[in-house]
């Protein structure tokens, strides 16, 4: 028994580990109260941090008050240069949600090491799982082929829309193959504005040699809102078609990362009625990773009109929902193509659940084998805030986005690039790129705000645009206007070192 116990490693024991994982605890919820008045972006330069990891790892186990080192360290080193997502003065890229709730799911998640890869391997976080699926299927106005209680729909959480895109993509291949089209000759679409993850899953799947290869990967053209333009599919669609090419899957955009625009959903599905595409199992993938979020207020579901004839859609609670990083909720209404397309069933994994079809095994639905018990943290958000809770944090977010509009509208000095279609703002200085270019790195380099940029295509040329986008959990309508009034006086001075350097 003493030679057994002497070739253990020093595992912590359940005391030990109450006491330093109370000590972690604490330490979240300190930065959860000093990030509000931290500036969003740090100071880092390249090497900052790697410089000061050793560079071999340490052989022996950490001597008595290791752990207080580690805390130290991650106060000295990790906090000081970190990112600060959850700043209210964050409005770059999209917002990324931690909220108490969630965060304490992650923890149980973590603790309870489950393995969800099969309903055997842990009934409880399968059958949840698929529970709120269904739930926040209803709470956002799917309709129910899409639900798990229908004859052949359902969803999972994935990791994030990436994901989501590319088991699409492959679930759409598989199933225009299955009825006779060539798998070498099937193309998808999107437009230009789509997510990246788009093209990087036409690499993944085979479809593309390279990103810039657009033999069988279709980016089409956008119209004057940055929407997908419908002639534009059409006809790519036709051509490929009387080429001898099998459209094998549309996704379509609600909220695209540059502008949110929104694709013509219900316009796509008529397009895909007309062509014949549908007919001939084109898959429909709705990618609404940012946008989806949206869809809990019924007053904003005109979006979706025409959801009843696609095959997926996506949206990520941890962008504006409250949920941490990672969850993306996935829904089909063609779970058999799906698991179809993905199913891979070696004589270790299969038990009788499986093999008599009364379950769902999650492995089937997406790329990986292994599955976190990620709908802990999903049911806890709703069990805190409920429905209202999400309502409200969404709604907050849109009237917060609608004030900072009309502020630049107001100031003769800005332009708003494109309509807004939600949460997200893209502006410029009229005096034009350059100045507008500047003013950000201003406004970036004096804190506390962090913003980003995109490129919005004009009748003009491509334009430069600061993109304000918000939702962050503790962004307030006082950061809003600090915010705004931070770009006022700091445009005229942009501008003039715009001028300068062009005189130069």
């Amino acid at each position: 028994m003493m030679g057994d116990q002497g070739n253990q490693p020093n595992h912590m024991s359940p005391d030990e580990f109450r006491r330093e994982a109370s000590r972690a605890i604490d330490l979240v919820a300190a930065y959860m109260k000093q990030v509000q008045s931290l500036p969003a972006k740090p100071e880092t330069k390249p090497g900052d941090v790697f410089s000061k990891i050793p560079a071999e790892a340490q052989l022996e186990p950490g001597e008595p008050g290791e752990w207080s080192r580690v805390f130290e360290e991650i106060e000295s080193l990790i906090l000081p240069n970190m990112m600060h997502w959850q700043s209210p003065s964050f409005f770059g890229y999209f917002p990324c949600n931690s909220t108490g709730p969630a965060i304490i799911g992650e923890l149980l998640s973590a603790g309870l090491g489950q393995q969800g890869m099969l309903w055997q391997t842990s009934p409880a976080s399968n059958e949840l799982e698929r529970a709120l699926l269904d739930q926040m299927g209803r709470a956002m106005g799917l309709p129910e082929s899409f639900l798990s209680i229908s004859d052949n729909g359902g969803g999972c959480i994935q990791s994030t829309a990436s994901e989501a895109t590319l088991t699409a993509m492959v679930a759409g291949r598989r199933r225009a193959t299955e009825r006779g089209a060539d798998f070498h000759k099937t193309t998808v679409y999107a437009s230009t504005q789509t997510h990246s993850s788009f093209v990087k899953a036409g690499l993944i799947a085979g479809l593309a040699s390279n990103a810039e290869d657009t033999s069988r990967v279709r980016l089409i053209a956008v119209n004057a809102q940055c929407e997908m333009d419908l002639g534009a599919l059409e006809r790519a669609i036709r051509e490929d078609l009387a080429n001898g090419l099998t459209p094998a899957m549309v996704c379509a955009t609600l909220g695209t990362t540059g502008t949110t625009a929104i694709d013509d959903l219900a316009g796509i599905v008529e397009v895909l009625r007309d062509t014949g595409a549908a007919d001939a199992g084109c898959w429909l993938h709705v990618d609404a990773a940012h946008a989806g979020a949206l869809l809990v207020c019924p007053e904003q579901r005109a979006m979706i009109e025409g959801i009843e004839h696609a095959d997926s859609l996506c949206f990520n609670p941890h962008k504006w929902l409250l949920v941490n990083f990672d969850c993306d909720l996935f829904w089909t209404s063609d779970r058999r193509s799906l698991v179809n397309s993905m199913s891979v069933t070696p004589e270790y994994l299969r038990n009788r659940a499986t093999d008599t079809g009364e379950v769902f095994d999650y492995r089937d639905w997406g790329v990986p084998l292994g599955r976190k018990f990620r709908s802990l943290k999903l049911w806890l958000v709703l069990r805190h805030y409920g429905l209202s809770g999400l309502q409200t944090h969404v709604r907050a977010g849109l009237e917060q986005a609608e004030l900072f509009e009309s502020l630049v509208l107001a100031d003769d000095r800005f332009e708003v690039l494109m309509p807004r279609t939600m949460n997200l703002v893209c502006i410029a200085l009229k005096a034009g790129d350059e100045a507008t270019r500047r003013l950000m790195e201003l406004v970036n380099n004096q804190g506390p705000a962090f913003l980003t940029h995109t490129s919005v295509p004009m009748q003009s040329g491509d334009r430069y645009a600061i993109r304000v986008s918000i939702g962050a959990t503790t962004t307030r309508t006082e950061h809003i206007r600090q915010l705004f009034d931070q770009m006022s006086g700091f445009a005229d001075e942009a501008v003039a070192s715009a001028s300068s350097a062009q005189a130069e």
